[in-house]
């Protein structure tokens, strides 16, 4: 039990780009600018 992050990028037409499942605060950044780098 325990709390469980889930990030969803969303592209410029309204949908998911991108689903960033079990997400850790200290890799978080990184792996939405990567995510962000790859949909544009």
């Amino acid at each position: 039990m325990g709390v469980q992050r889930s990030t969803f990028i969303i592209d410029g037409k309204g949908k998911i780009a991108e689903v960033l499942p079990k997400v850790q605060p200290k890799k978080h950044d990184d792996l939405v600018l990567k995510a962000l780098a790859s949909i544009t």
